[in-house]
């Protein structure tokens, strides 16, 4: 099956960066959001982005411009009924997600492919309340989406190998790596990350380090980019507790078992950068750890 238009729900961080990787390998891109303010800050952050490209020389002018004019709004859910793939980008929320597809689907061409770019959530149990299990994959891109290599392809238990193959293709067309997992809680990299990360939590509540520290050793002491805590509030501490919670309710083994810290945070309303304070304050000049 070609695929030639995509269809995205969800303007935030994610559904921006996947809007900004189809419309630069071609594909006609129509994104949706209950709010109008976050679809036009999604096509100004993309149009920064891609200007940010132009002035490295890594794309043209003229591909940025074709690029931007690939890219279409609407708040209307159902407009995206007529598109050949529609990615689910919404917020980490199940009841959110089944409601989205059980809106489109009286509006799906019959080769339309549903996808989610969950990052935990069962694919099969999504799938289940489609009308077309056997057309529905998880497709898990890394955030930033435009820097970031890697997709993960997660088959649930009907989905058939011309859907599995087509989206191979997608990924390839997008210059991107796909690494293929099994429908299971976290699938790969969210599996051997967020644990990583939830430990950083608790060897921070436990007192062993603090905030500076932990991450200072992580990235001097392992060679990572960034510290887990750093990384934890970039990512949202409450979508790192969601997905401890997914993997301690879907494996029921308590070496999942979110920090408390983690979860005060959460309560708190300090979820990282995007909220202005996590791990660290993000409201002066420079990071400052709030412990």
């Amino acid at each position: 099956m070609q695929i030639r238009s995509v269809g995205i729900v969800g303007a935030g961080q994610m559904g921006n960066g996947i809007a900004h990787v189809f419309a630069m390998a071609g594909f006609d891109v129509l994104m949706t959001d209950i709010s109008q303010e976050a679809l036009d800050g999604a096509v100004a952050l993309i149009g920064r982005n891609l200007e940010r490209q132009v002035s490295r020389e890594r794309i043209t002018t003229e591909a940025r411009d074709e690029a931007m004019a690939r890219i279409r709004t609407t708040r209307t859910l159902t407009d995206l009924g007529p598109c050949d793939l529609i990615i689910e980008a919404a917020t980490e929320r199940e009841t959110v997600k089944q409601a989205i597809f059980e809106d489109l689907l009286p509006h799906l061409k019959p080769h339309t492919i549903l996808t989610s770019n969950t990052s935990s959530i069962s694919i099969t149990r999504l799938a289940s309340r489609t009308d077309r299990p056997e057309k529905f994959m998880g497709f898990h891109f890394m955030n930033p989406v435009p820097v970031m290599q890697l997709v993960e392809l997660i088959r649930g238990i009907a989905t058939d190998d011309e859907t599995y193959q087509t989206m191979l293709k997608v990924v390839d067309k997008l210059g991107k790596t796909a690494a293929s997992a099994e429908d299971f809680p976290a699938f790969i990299v969210n599996r051997i990350l967020m644990p990583m990360i939830n430990e950083a939590v608790y060897t921070l509540y436990e007192g062993v380090g603090n905030v500076r520290s932990i991450d200072e050793s992580l990235k001097l002491g392992a060679n990572h980019p960034m510290g887990p805590l750093e990384l934890a509030d970039f990512i949202g501490l409450d979508t790192c507790l969601a997905i401890m919670n997914v993997l301690h309710d879907g494996l029921a083994d308590t070496k999942y078992r979110p920090c408390p810290l983690l979860t005060k945070y959460v309560e708190a309303g300090w979820l990282g950068r995007k909220t202005g304070r996590g791990f660290y304050d993000y409201r002066g000049e420079s990071p400052v750890p709030t412990r």
